[in-house]
Order: structure tokens, then C-alpha cells, then sequence
């Protein structure tokens, strides 16, 4: 199966692509938007091309698509997911992009991925009782509106029946490895995420690097098995990053022979995080985009 295949994927050479937001989320996962809405910011924000990347789940992208069938828009939309991996015991975020969603082996992953997340969901919400927060898993369902039930759907309860006064201060306190709330996960590795991505025919890209706080030395390790494993690509920039932090990633990226992405993780409206915000590389010679067409080229 090629990349892209049957999926009405934009070319590089698209005299409409601007701007490039590859990695954001609706309230199919852990956003606050609906995916008619996500798209319409894109649209008001200059965004193109646009990929939609739940937790786990496909939802956001077809609810997207069954949007998009009914209103004409300038925009072209990426077929995403972001798949939750467990390596060296540290929870890494896998993107895939450009696949068919409905590939068998897509659909197994995510709904394995899903089992899990259900099965830690119940177990927060049992020990959470315990600490004297009632109903935690019910209100995070009920919160999360049908979509994928995460941590941040516990931490936004918590703070509205007052036991603490912002998210972070929940994870803190409950939601972080070693307290009260936490429920070590059960995610696939990271070669099983990749196998999928390429069985569907898309494109694997390791998310956020910087956002795991590893140390230089490991997070070349990470690269490095990500590359091994048959990676494809890496995030190299998003909106908030210190001087440098760009171009440095973007160096190791190529280092390990890998294309380079962009993505805001945007989850919600606020002031520092946006769709299309400061999302351009160092060099696009290598830009995710243009081994769209490679890889066609080369199948």
C-alpha cells in the first residue's frame, strides 16, 4: 500500500501549502475543541495542512473528514494519530501520519490501546476513591465527552471540586508516578507502534522530544532506537522553545538520518501554545513532507 493511498494527501509541490501544523488534538483525546471547530481555528490561524493527532484514536480525524465532506474549506487534512509507547520505562509519543485508518493493523493497536486505557482509567478512579476523591472515573468519562479518557480528564475534575487549584498542582500531588493516582501504563513498544504506522501505510515520526526532560545522552539514545526501529522522522519544532532548541534538534534528526516535522501539540485556546505558531525548520530539505512524495516515488 502506498503513502497516502486513497487518503487525498497534499503534495509538496501544492501551490496552496503555506503553513504546516502536523501534531494537534480534539476532544476525541484530551482536547477542549470539536474537530469542525480545530479546523475552522486552523483556517482562521493560516494553517494548510493540518494533521490531527488523538491519543489512541482515529475518531477526531473521520468526525474531520465528515466535516470537510459538507463544507468546502482551504484546507487539507492528514490522516493522525499519537500512540502512547513505553521505552526504557519512559512513556514516548509516536505520531503517525498519513495512513489509512481502517488498516487492520492500525485498527488492532488502537483498539489494544484502548483496552488498556480503559483498564487504567478504573484503576485511577479506584484509588483516587481511596484518597478521598469520589466518582473520579466516572466524572473523567463523563468530562472527556465520549472521547479517550486521560490524565488530564481526572486532573480537570480534581480541580473543579476544589482539591487543587491547577492541573499541574494534581499531577503533583495524585497524578504523577509514585502518588496516590498513578497507574504505571501498559502502552506497546515502540517497534509495534512503527510496524502499524507502515503496515497502514504511513509515516512514523517520534513526537516532542524535548518534552520527556532526558538527558542529552539518552535522548540520542531514543533517536537512536527510534531510527533502528524504522522510524522515519522527528519533531524538531513547536512553539514554545528556548534558543537553539530548533536547531539542535533538528541537527541530531539529521545525524540519525531522519526527516524532521512540526507541531504545535495544540490541545486548547491559550497564550503560548497555537496552531501554526513559530512551526518552521532550519533546513526543509528534509522536511516530513517532501518524503511524502518520496515514498511514493520509491514504491
Amino acid at each position: 500500500m502506498e503513502i497516502g493511498e486513497d487518503i487525498n494527501m497534499p503534495t509538496a509541490s501544492s501551490p496552496l501549502v503555506t503553513r504546516y501544523d502536523l501534531h494537534s488534538h480534539t476532544n476525541a483525546s484530551d482536547g477542549d475543541l470539536t474537530p469542525a471547530e480545530l479546523i475552522e481555528r486552523a483556517v482562521e490561524k493560516g494553517v494548510n495542512i493540518l494533521a490531527i493527532t488523538d491519543h489512541d484514536t482515529c475518531e477526531g480525524v473521520l468526525e474531520a473528514r465528515r466535516y470537510l465532506a459538507e463544507h468546502e474549506r482551504p484546507i487539507e487534512l492528514v490522516n493522525g494519530v499519537e500512540i502512547s509507547t513505553l521505552w526504557e520505562n519512559i512513556e514516548i509519543h509516536i505520531v503517525g501520519l498519513n495512513f489509512s485508518p481502517s488498516h487492520p493493523a492500525m485498527v488492532q493497536l488502537l483498539k489494544t490501546q484502548s483496552e488498556h486505557r480503559l483498564e487504567r482509567g478504573i484503576e485511577m478512579g479506584r484509588r483516587l476513591q481511596k484518597a478521598g476523591i469520589d466518582d473520579a472515573w466516572e466524572n473523567a468519562q463523563r468530562i472527556s465527552g465520549g472521547g479517550q479518557v486521560t490524565r488530564a480528564h481526572f486532573a480537570q475534575y480534581i480541580v473543579k471540586i476544589g482539591k487543587e487549584k491547577t492541573i499541574n498542582n494534581v499531577f503533583k500531588r495524585f497524578l504523577s508516578k509514585g502518588k496516590t493516582g498513578y497507574v504505571p501504563a501498559k502502552w506497546c513498544t515502540i517497534q509495534d507502534s512503527i510496524d502499524a504506522i507502515h503496515a497502514a501505510g504511513g509515516i512514523a515520526v517520534l513526537a516532542h522530544p524535548s518534552k520527556y526532560q532526558l538527558s542529552n545522552k539518552w535522548l540520542k539514545r531514543l533517536v537512536a532506537y527510534f531510527k533502528q526501529c524504522g522510524g522515519d522522522a522527528m519533531e524538531v519544532s513547536h512553539c514554545q522553545q528556548p534558543p537553539n532548541e530548533k536547531q539542535y534538534l533538528a541537527e541530531l534528526a539529521n545525524n540519525a538520518n531522519l526527516y524532521t516535522s512540526v507541531g504545535s501539540d495544540f490541545h486548547r485556546p491559550c497564550s503560548w501554545i497555537e496552531l501554526g505558531r513559530n512551526l518552521w525548520l532550519p533546513d526543509d530539505d528534509k522536511a516530513v513532507w517532501t518524503l511524502w512524495d518520496t515514498v511514493k516515488t520509491a514504491n
